[in-house]
């Protein structure tokens, strides 16, 4: 009886001491928690963690704790008040996760332009009519408070270069011709079988009827131009500017 009690006892300690303890991130380790990542995280984190839905974790920069049980713990039991869910993976493949997560930040990159000059330039562009930065600007695209926690250099680079390579549904706009032959266009929110609801330019939410609605389709492109008039260099002044911006 007092054998069978402490054998009881003593599984959970050492499942604990499992959790606390990782295995060692040997290049094994690295390719496994690199494939679970990708089947499991990459939707939100991007495919090389550089970020998209979820933070980037490239960066090797983290806001809820930033040691490897503290990761651990995180892809553990989720994140509150965010979006990140828990995980039910063995101890061994969360360890293997982490390690992976630790290598992306091996090769870290840098930004080469002035963020000075990436700060003026984005006022200079406009970029405040459909962005908001510390409350300031529209509320029409991405809130850009704290994008450089959120995306990598190059996410930030594509997305002044080609911002249709990485369009969210929140972003999409459905597109058709109204019984006036006028062509309406607008994000697309909320669809059902008779209605659609949208968002248009100047924010204002509106609801149509499907059957009054001809060549209806929904477009996955971004509504922001490419801004492929800049110089390298006044991109790479951009994207340094846009890093800047993370939690205090």
């Amino acid at each position: 009886m007092f054998r069978l009690a402490a054998i009881l006892i003593t599984i959970p300690l050492m499942a604990q001491q499992s959790d606390q303890h990782p295995p060692p991130s040997t290049p094994a380790d690295i390719t496994a928690g690199a494939k679970t990542f990708r089947s499991h995280c990459a939707p939100c984190h991007g495919y090389n963690g550089e970020g998209g839905r979820g933070p980037n974790l490239a960066a090797g920069r983290f806001y809820h704790g930033s040691s490897d049980l503290d990761l651990f713990n995180n892809i553990t039991n989720g994140i509150a008040g965010t979006e990140m869910p828990g995980n039910f993976y063995s101890a061994v493949r969360i360890w293997q996760v982490v390690a992976y997560i630790r290598s992306l930040s091996a090769n870290i990159e840098t930004p080469t332009g002035d963020a000075q000059r990436g700060a003026k330039l984005y006022d200079a562009q406009g970029c405040a009519r459909c962005h908001r930065i510390d409350g300031m600007g529209s509320g029409l695209g991405p809130d850009l408070s704290q994008i450089g926690a959120a995306r990598s250099l190059e996410h930030l680079r594509l997305a002044i270069v080609d911002p249709s390579a990485d369009v969210q549904p929140r972003y999409w706009r459905a597109m058709f011709e109204d019984s006036q032959g006028k062509t309406i266009s607008g994000f697309l929110l909320n669809e059902d079988t008779y209605t659609v609801q949208t968002m248009d330019m100047n924010q204002q939410l509106h609801t149509f009827e499907k059957a009054s609605a001809a060549n209806y389709r929904v477009e996955k492109k971004s509504a922001m131009p490419a801004y492929t008039s800049l110089s390298a260099s006044e991109v790479n002044d951009l994207v340094a500017y846009l890093a800047t911006r993370r939690p205090r």
